[in-house]
Order: structure tokens, then C-alpha cells, then sequence
């Protein structure tokens, strides 16, 4: 009877995780493994106590606080820093009406005051030119598409701030849990004076772009280049951004590599191998979660580069088969070389943060020898696969695309193809302009050849 009730027991969920806690209470060489609860795997409890020690352990907001106070004076992305004293795990906050925001619509709107100004100069001028071909709208359109980025801080921006906030407080809340899970911080080498110098080398390499258009570029006004340094500067920030949140990303990999390899080394490695797996499950969620804060603005920064790349490159090409090379060319050329440099690094990045936080971290534990380790912690490290499998770390624009090096070769696949289409039409142009010519001097040739003939019969 006994038999025949054991083999139509009620299913319960649970059976495995009771099953996996009696085996970790078996006796190993003589000594009891210790039974650790769910709560133990995820770490100490974070709560709003913690609020000064979070900002303490905080290594990353302290070493990338320069470019986060560049963005509030540019009003690019107006988030804000709780004081230490308050009594909340939510450190970083965004709000519609706070201090920085309203710093942010101010700047916003003087900035607009001078961009619809030269954006209006440059059409008025264009309409009232009477040269008037395709190449010259080519040209117009080139420094005007610069100029949206601008007006969609509002959008692209401003609408993730709270967003930006979460990801935020996800690195503050990753390095004190770290800390209190492995016993050793977070080390970001050389952070702080990267991103102030970053910080810098974006302004210069504004002033130095838009500079150069001024002196390469007959119809680039000087007052016109105020409309596009801090446009400029935007997306050298963001590209910044970018690049410091990836190599963030590798410093917080190896670091937990690190440990992982100290903790299989240890006896009962189970317990520090199902800490470490959610850790890293944290990590690879801030990967996405990055991607998701600022979609717009990279998407848009994307579009941005596609658009004005592929005009630049359509219309310095142009002029040479037309003209012959000149500064003219030589600073579409400069605009062309910047904006693809700025992707290639954005998808470069990327793809060097996937593969340390996926891949390197995967291989890592495929190469465990797993005979060497009790049952409890194989299980562990099948798990910890299966983890990398189900989350990967890859950085996604909220759906939209995948940011990573095929990003780029696609955005040279499709630039060629475009290029392609429009050299054709100007081609077809230049043939019809030949066609012309010719048929104007046959016309010329033969209107004077024939009054020598009616004289010569006379």
C-alpha cells in the first residue's frame, strides 16, 4: 500500500531545492556542509540604512562624477544626487521640476535661441542663392542635419531620466552588495582621471571640428560655428559615456573572475558560486539596462552618423569628379572621419564588454574541473552556465538593435549602398550636362560654318 501511495505522490515544486539542501547536509571527509537559505545566495539585504554606506562604497559615481556634473551644466541629462544623510537606497533621482532640470530647460532654451538662428541663415541663404543644383542642396543639408540633434534633448534624453536613474542605482547598489559577498571592493584603475580628461577632450575636439569647417568651408561663418560646439560636444559625451560604462563593465568581470577562480580553490565552494552567479546576473542585467536608459539618444546618435556620413561622403566625392579636390572636400572629409570613429568606438566597446562579461566569464567555467569540486558545487557551475546562457549580456537599444562590431560593418554595408545610388545620379547628371555641352558647341560650330559657305557661292 505504502509502495502504491509513493508512486502517485502530488508534485511539489520545491523538491528539487529540499533535495539539493539534503545533499549538501551529507557528511564530506568526515565534516558537515552547512545549509545556506535562498536569502544567503542573494547577498545582504540592502535597505534604506544603508544610504550613507552605499555612497561610501560607491567608486564608480565617485570616479565618473566629473562627466555626470558635465551633463547637468550642458543640460543634456539633468539627474541628481540625493544628500548623504538621507535615508533612502535610491541615491541617484530624476525629477521633472528639481534644480537641474529647470537649469536644463534654461540652457535648452538659450542654446535654441542661436541654433533656429543659423539654421534660418543657412536656408534664407540657400533660397536666395541662384546657384541652385543638386550638389548644393547636398551641401546645405549636410550642416542643417547636425543641427536636430539638438532639439531632440527633450525627447531622447530628458523622457529616460528616470531611467538613467535606475541604471544608476543599480552600479551603487552591484558595489556594496560585491563588496559585502566577496569582501573586496570594486577597483575602476586610472577612472577618475580618464573621464576628467575626457571631459576636456571633448570640448577641445568640438572646438576643433567645428573650427576647422570655418576655415575649410567658403560659406561657414564664424558666428555660425556657436550653434554647433555644444552639439558637438554632446556627442563626444555620450561617446565617452559609452566607453566608460564598458570598460566599467570589464573591470567589474575580471574582478568577479577573480574571486570566482579564489572561491573553487576553497573546500565547499557551493555557497560562493550561487553568491557569484547572481552577481554576475546583476551585471549583465546593468548591461541591458544601460541600453535601455539611453535608446533613444544612441539610437538617434546613430542615425545621426548614418545620415550625415553618407551625405558628406556623396558630397565630397561629387565635387572632386566635378571640381577636383580642395578644402572643401578636405572638410567634408574631416566630418566624415570624425562620425565614423565615433561609431566604430561606440560598436567597438560594446563588443569588448560582451565578450568579457559572456564569453571569457563562459569559458572560464567550462574549463572547471568539475572532479575536483563536491556534487552541491557542479551543480553550481551547471547552473551558473545555464544562467550565462538564458541572460546574455548583450548591449540592446531597448529592442531596436544590438550594439556590438556587426553594427558597424552593417552601417558600412548599407552607407555603400546608398553611396552607390547616389553616385549614379550624379553620373546620370554629369552625362546629361555633357550631352549638352556637346550639342551646344556642334550648334555653335555649325551657325558660323554656314555663312563662309554662302558667302564662298556668292
Amino acid at each position: 500500500m505504502n509502495n502504491f501511495q509513493n508512486a502517485f505522490k502530488i508534485y511539489n515544486p520545491n523538491s528539487f531545492e529540499q533535495i539539493r539542501k539534503r545533499e549538501t547536509l551529507k557528511n564530506f571527509n568526515g565534516k558537515e556542509i552547512k545549509e545556506y537559505d535562498a536569502k544567503d545566495v542573494y547577498g545582504p539585504q540592502i535597505t534604506d540604512k544603508d544610504g550613507e554606506l552605499l555612497d561610501k562604497h560607491d567608486s564608480f559615481y565617485i570616479t565618473t562624477k566629473s562627466l555626470l556634473v558635465l551633463f547637468q551644466i550642458m543640460g543634456v541629462m539633468p539627474i541628481m544626487r540625493v544628500p548623504k544623510r538621507a535615508q533612502t537606497t535610491k541615491r541617484t533621482t530624476y525629477n521633472w521640476i528639481s534644480k537641474a532640470t529647470l537649469w536644463a530647460y534654461l540652457v535648452w532654451g538659450l542654446e535654441s535661441i542661436i541654433v533656429i538662428r543659423v539654421g534660418s541663415d543657412r536656408l534664407s541663404n540657400y533660397q536666395q542663392n541662384s546657384n541652385k543644383r543638386f550638389d548644393e542642396v547636398i551641401y546645405n543639408i549636410i550642416f542643417l542635419s547636425i543641427l536636430i540633434p539638438h532639439f531632440l534633448i527633450p525627447v531622447a534624453s530628458w523622457r529616460h531620466g528616470p531611467q538613467v536613474a535606475i541604471f544608476k542605482n543599480m552600479w551603487t547598489h552591484y558595489q556594496l552588495k560585491y563588496l559585502k559577498i566577496t569582501g573586496t571592493p570594486i577597483i575602476f584603475p586610472n577612472l577618475y582621471s580618464l573621464t576628467w580628461g575626457l571631459c576636456v577632450f571633448s570640448w577641445a575636439l568640438s572646438f576643433a571640428v567645428i573650427l576647422s569647417q570655418h576655415y575649410l568651408q567658403d560659406d561657414f561663418e564664424l558666428w555660425h560655428s556657436f550653434a554647433y560646439y555644444h552639439i558637438i560636444a554632446m556627442l563626444d559625451g555620450f561617446c565617452s559615456l559609452w566607453y566608460i560604462n564598458c570598460n566599467a563593465f570589464g573591470t567589474a568581470s575580471k574582478g568577479l573572475a577573480t574571486n570566482l577562480h579564489k572561491a573553487l580553490e576553497a573546500e565547499h565552494p557551493a555557497l560562493k558560486l550561487a553568491q557569484y552567479r547572481h552577481l554576475w546576473v546583476d551585471l549583465s542585467h546593468m548591461m541591458q539596462q544601460l541600453g535601455r536608459a539611453y535608446s533613444n539618444m544612441y539610437g538617434i546618435y546613430c542615425m545621426v552618423i548614418f545620415f550625415t556620413t553618407t551625405i558628406s561622403l556623396y558630397g565630397s566625392l561629387s565635387e572632386i569628379l566635378e571640381h577636383g579636390l580642395s578644402y572643401k572636400e578636405m572638410g567634408l572629409f574631416v566630418i566624415v572621419g570624425y562620425c565614423m570613429t565615433l561609431l566604430f568606438i561606440i560598436c567597438n566597446e560594446a563588443y569588448h564588454a560582451t565578450r568579457k562579461v559572456g564569453l571569457e566569464f563562459q569559458v572560464r567555467l567550462l574549463n572547471v574541473n568539475l572532479g575536483a569540486i563536491d556534487r552541491s558545487a557542479q551543480r553550481e557551475v551547471e547552473m551558473f552556465l545555464v544562467a550565462i546562457a538564458k541572460n546574455p549580456p548583450i548591449m540592446n537599444l531597448d529592442g531596436f538593435t544590438n550594439i556590438n562590431r556587426e553594427l558597424f560593418t552593417a552601417n558600412i554595408s548599407f552607407m555603400s549602398t546608398y553611396l552607390i545610388v547616389l553616385m549614379q545620379f550624379k553620373l546620370t547628371l554629369l552625362r546629361q550636362g555633357t550631352r549638352k555641352i556637346i550639342k551646344a558647341i556642334t550648334k555653335a560650330i555649325f551657325n558660323v560654318t554656314t555663312p563662309e559657305t554662302e558667302f564662298d557661292e556668292e
